[in-house]
């Protein structure tokens, strides 16, 4: 299965801040959405970072309550990797594994055009174990 099913389930909507956003209103944004990261981009939709829960730890660890007045762009990850629509699910959970990331904007043209999350790659992966399953179960039946 590639990101490009992946999505057309799922939906391409993505929550996106731009670097500016004040910590704060990020923090509410992944409490009231219940996700885990936000998608940093620029005005063109190009991305330029991510924030994760990961990064919120992270910056009240060094700022302490300080951290509240820090932007967005001050503590996201700048450093991040992408997939594009062509990119399988396997691919997708060795990335995922190696680098110890749970989320992967989905890059296409240089835009933004979707997010898979751990959960994702998880959903699909045992929806194709229990096909793969059935189809077992079917074909020892039918001998």
């Amino acid at each position: 299965m590639q990101v490009k099913q992946i999505l057309q389930r799922k939906g391409h909507e993505v929550m996106t801040a731009s670097p500016g956003t004040p910590l704060p209103e990020a923090v509410r944004m992944l409490e009231t959405h219940r996700i885990g990261a936000l998608v940093i981009t620029d005005d063109e939709g190009r991305v330029q970072g991510i924030f994760s829960e990961r990064d919120l730890v992270s910056a009240v660890a060094r700022h302490g309550e300080k951290a509240m007045q820090l932007s967005v762009g001050e503590v996201m990850t700048r450093d991040i990797l992408t997939c594009c629509m062509d990119d399988t699910t396997d691919t997708l959970m060795q990335t995922m594994t190696e680098h110890r990331v749970r989320h992967l904007p989905v890059v296409e043209d240089g835009q933004l055009a979707g997010l898979v999350s751990i959960g994702d790659v998880v959903k699909q992966r045992m929806e194709e174990i229990a096909f793969e399953a059935e189809q077992m179960k079917m074909y020892i039946a039918t001998g």
